[in-house]
């Protein structure tokens, strides 16, 4: 495999290769192009590593737009076939986990604060709206989390049996509702209250309490508890 990548960057002089700068100067000094190349591994025919790795840098126009890439949008650039797509998919999922934090078993939630900050990286470059739910123990820990929706925020079609199924399948104490809002405008529509209300209503019946609702902008939240909507 090393032989095959040199093979690949034959152009570039050896003290510039990424693996080789990474060993002497460590991970932080590389360029994106550079740590990209390295989870890419090899170039196609034609074509070396950093050249790809450049390519597909300048399709996607950022790392966050690169992110939000699918599998297929990844595929359709030239010489990134599904084993290169998953791979990169892959080094910025880690990276994506990485940027929550903590493990879910160590992760306390304390404030609306914690539970934005713990999910807004998840959240807030989704073209889709997603409803989400953190399942919580009586000390708070998050012990769970769901995707329960996909789509526009519709009272009919959110509904608190499938959210309160999991949360008792889970044994959680209570519950942090969250969405996003891909506008990036946090401000909750009547939707969301008519969501909340009926959410809230069910965890009493339950007796599992819906301690809040955040909605997800890009960068900023607003959460019902704060509002005084809860």
């Amino acid at each position: 495999m090393d032989e095959e990548y040199r093979l690949m960057i034959r152009d570039v002089p050896e003290e510039e290769r990424p693996r080789e700068r990474m060993k002497r100067f460590g991970a932080e000094s590389l360029s994106n192009a550079e740590l990209l190349a390295i989870l890419l591994r090899t170039g196609v025919k034609g074509q070396s590593v950093m050249h790809l790795s450049d390519q597909v840098l300048n399709r996607a126009g950022s790392l966050r737009a690169l992110l939000e890439m699918d599998l297929e949008e990844l595929k359709s650039i030239k010489g990134v076939g599904e084993a290169k797509a998953i791979q990169i998919k892959a080094g910025l999922e880690l990276g994506r986990r990485l940027s929550r934090g903590n493990l879910l078993e160590k992760v306390r939630i304390h404030s609306p604060q914690d539970a934005a900050e713990y999910m807004m990286d998840s959240l807030r470059y989704l073209h889709q709206e997603h409803f989400v739910a953190l399942f919580l123990n009586t000390k708070n820990q998050v012990i769970g989390q769901e995707t329960l929706f996909v789509g526009t925020l519709n009272s009919s079609l959110v509904h608190p049996r499938e959210i309160f199924r999991e949360a008792i399948r889970k044994s959680a104490a209570s519950l942090i509702l969250l969405h996003n809002h891909p506008s990036g405008d946090p401000t909750p529509s009547r939707e969301d209250l008519e969501v909340t209300k009926r959410m809230v209503e069910s965890g009493k019946l339950l007796g599992i309490e819906v301690l809040d609702h955040l909605v997800i902008g890009d960068g900023t939240f607003i959460s019902f508890k704060e509002r005084g909507l809860i």
